[in-house]
């Protein structure tokens, strides 16, 4: 292909990576792969089954081998070919998130951009990965403390933002001499995972060191955490799924990005125009099923009436429909039962006390798509205790800065939170005393960058994605120690 040729697309995503070749699974059922918005048929695959799962492992095993000892030059190249791979694809990538998640085309292309910045990230982590040599308290010993690869890992990735929440443990796992066996979500099984390898093939990786298992969670979820190939098990999902997980596995390596309950808080001194536009992108972006969503606003009671009226007229603009119109704002949930879920909420919300103010049936050729949801009310309602994964948020009121803190951290979860303050300052020493592993002063709840610390505390989960804090995860400390002058042992000759 020439520069700037368009590539032919990828061929049928109705198999899947397996030991280093693409096949159907062998569990003997099919799934089709659909379109949240219209239920149109994007793809039927043979899914796989637990025999798949150790075949996979077990291929990446003996791949993984020689790809540790690869010179870290040539295992960086590959990640430059990959972003050369996203670029001359782009249209193609995006037209597939579009059409799998629901998702408006500027957030797929937001996707896609989140993606290319993770490889061009991981470009350096075969060469940024350092160990450390201490001195000994034997006299004549050094040790040396060497970073290594654990070999392979798990990934099991969810349907919200699958390329992304996908990618970001597959690339640094491989950058970092790993091999890796990936489970996408049901519902995105090409964006989260077919896509991603059919990418990373081109850019030339070896065979057998990216394994994708499509199949269902009830007969491939338990091979894929407790196989005693596996090393890590990195998974972004909910917090009952991370606890069995746990329990399943507890003496594994774990990263996990379980769910959250963002709170967006606006003090007393905001600017009110400022933080309803962080609202109305935290909550309603991607139809809000985002774990950092804006689950909750904790507005100050002085800018409290001013904050609802202005959001209200945001939500209310907001366009629905299908999502591979360019002038939509929101399209479909990903499907029924999230709906469903969803709307009970808001119901159950409303008989807790919550005030209905911005509402509306859902529409759509499916009926997926869900119009903006307004509630005020307590904290303690459903749509504000419960992680709602939809295009609904919940205004609290709040008396002072403390009582906000006390509102904002009344929640199981700590994943994403944000503060709203004409002080930066201020909004440090705030952000500091929250609960939670990410908090953004003058800013959306809704952030990701690659070279940083992305996690969460409490029941959103352990572990960290990003930069160096990657590297660690993704790595084992082996202590090497080097005995340099004779070490007279009890119970030596002599």
């Amino acid at each position: 292909m020439s520069a700037g040729q368009t590539p032919d697309p990828y061929p049928s995503f109705d198999t899947m990576p397996i030991g280093g070749r693409w096949r159907p699974g062998g569990s003997g059922r099919t799934a089709a792969d659909v379109n949240p918005y219209d239920d149109a048929v994007l793809t039927e695959i043979g899914l796989a089954g637990a025999d798949d799962v150790d075949t996979a492992f077990r291929a990446a095993a003996e791949a993984q081998r020689a790809w540790a000892d690869t010179p870290g030059g040539e295992r960086a190249e590959v990640f430059l070919r990959a972003i050369s791979v996203m670029e001359a694809r782009k249209e193609e990538i995006v037209d597939w998130l579009v059409a799998e998640t629901g998702g408006v085309r500027q957030r797929a292309e937001f996707e896609w951009g989140l993606v290319r910045a993770g490889m061009a990230e991981v470009v350096s982590y075969p060469t940024r990965v350092s160990g450390r040599i201490l001195p000994g308290t034997v006299p004549g010993k050094e040790n040396r403390v060497y970073r290594q690869p654990l070999g392979v890992v798990s990934v099991i990735s969810p349907w919200n933002f699958p390329f992304q929440l996908s990618h970001r443990s597959v690339a640094p796992a491989l950058a970092l001499g790993n091999a890796v066996v990936l489970k996408p979500a049901g519902d995105t099984p090409v964006t989260g995972g077919l896509l991603l390898a059919r990418v990373y093939e081109e850019a030339g990786l070896p065979p057998g060191l990216l394994n994708v298992v499509v199949g269902k969670s009830s007969e491939i979820g338990d091979p894929l955490v407790t196989h005693e190939l596996s090393r890590l098990i990195s998974f972004t999902g909910s917090t009952p799924v991370g606890e069995s997980i746990a329990r399943k596995a507890p003496l594994k390596r774990r990263a996990l990005e379980l769910g959250g309950n963002g709170p967006l808080v606006v003090l007393g001194d905001a600017d009110v125009e400022r933080a309803v536009d962080a609202a109305a992108f935290g909550s309603y972006y991607h139809q809000g099923q985002i774990c950092m969503a804006t689950n909750r606003v904790v507005v100050d009671s002085a800018v409290h009436d001013d904050f609802v009226d202005r959001l209200t007229e945001r939500a209310r603009s907001l366009r629905t429909g299908d999502p591979a119109d360019p002038r939509t704002g929101i399209g479909p949930v990903v499907n029924d039962s999230q709906r469903d879920g969803i709307l009970d909420k808001v119901a159950r919300a409303v008989d807790d006390g919550a005030d209905l103010v911005l509402s509306g049936e859902p529409g759509g050729p499916a009926g997926r798509v869900i119009p903006p949801h307004l509630l005020v009310g307590g904290n303690d309602v459903a749509t504000a205790a419960e992680e709602v994964f939809g295009p609904v948020v919940t205004v609290v009121r709040a008396e002072g800065d403390e009582h906000a803190l006390e509102l904002a951290n009344a929640t199981e979860y700590g994943l994403s939170s944000a503060v709203y303050t004409a002080d930066a300052e201020r909004g440090v020493r705030f952000a500091q005393r929250v609960q939670a592993g990410m908090t953004h002063v003058n800013d959306t709840t809704v952030n990701d960058e690659p070279n940083t610390a992305f996690g969460g505390e409490k029941a959103s989960g352990i572990g960290r994605f990003g930069g160096d804090w990657a590297i660690e995860e993704f790595t084992r400390d082996h202590w090497v120690s080097v005995q340099h002058t004779y070490r007279d042992l009890p119970f030596g000759a002599g």
